[in-house]
């Protein structure tokens, strides 16, 4: 499985993520009564918004992280929304409660690294027809927190994966899409100063903080945010859109 995560802090800081969502979610084109992945629903922050689209529908709301799935449960819990199934699980794995009449996902897939068997999955969990409405990291997508992790003598090796259109379009047509439309937007985000060092360790560098002793992990966040020439994280985000064939 992949690695936890703190939701409790990422619940707190000022992600961007939870206002990309609610713009990727108004490409997807509903009724109101259909059944919908979210694939990667993180605190259920955008799975809340997708609820309000679905008054006579059901979601399944997924995430890898067992601490996501248990503050998403929470948050819908508190707003009195009983239309969600949870699900802790890998998207590399054959994904169950189908068939979906739709797949929506926001800063998920760059966190999965086979995206042939991601792709084949999705396919698998839809109904023929149905819709796929996502975005992840892009090429480029974090240079600057790349380029300070470089400077501190850090390889990262196989963490986040940012793949490109081209790449990502036959990927999605060979897994049975059709109607496959990719494109690529930037979105540079400032973040508080005061609060670099916490966005970092909770968004950016999980999969390095967790292969250091916990006495070295602050310091090393430090460092690496002392590398960065101003609090910006430079964002690419890679746009899909497509249609699972018959």
């Amino acid at each position: 499985m992949p690695r936890d995560w703190n939701a409790a802090s990422y619940d707190d800081l000022p992600i961007p993520m939870t206002r990309w969502g609610a713009a990727v979610l108004q490409r997807l084109e509903l009724d109101g009564d259909e059944r919908v992945l979210d694939a990667g629903c993180g605190t259920g922050q955008v799975t809340a918004l997708l609820l309000e689209r679905l008054p006579r529908g059901t979601v399944v709301a997924l995430d890898a992280s067992p601490a996501m799935i248990a503050a998403a449960r929470e948050r819908h819990e508190q707003l009195g929304t009983h239309r969600v199934e949870y699900l802790v699980h890998d998207l590399l794995e054959p994904i169950p409660c189908g068939p979906y009449d739709a797949v929506f996902s926001t800063a998920t897939f760059h966190w999965v690294p086979d995206h042939e068997r991601l792709f084949g999955n999705l396919a698998a969990a839809l109904r023929p027809g149905g819709r796929l409405v996502a975005q992840c990291g892009g090429p480029g997508n974090i240079a600057r927190v790349e380029g300070a992790l470089a400077a501190v003598g850090y390889d990262r090796g196989h963490g986040a994966y940012f793949p490109t259109v081209a790449d990502t379009a036959r990927r999605l047509q060979a897994a049975g899409f059709e109607d496959v439309r990719c494109w690529i937007t930037e979105e540079p985000t400032p973040i508080p100063p005061e609060r670099l060092e916490e966005y970092l360790a909770t968004v950016c560098l999980g999969a390095a903080l967790e292969a250091l002793p916990a006495s070295e992990r602050r310091g090393f966040t430090a460092s690496v945010a002392a590398q960065m020439d101003r609090p910006v994280i430079d964002y690419v985000r890679l746009n899909i859109s497509a249609r699972r064939g018959a």
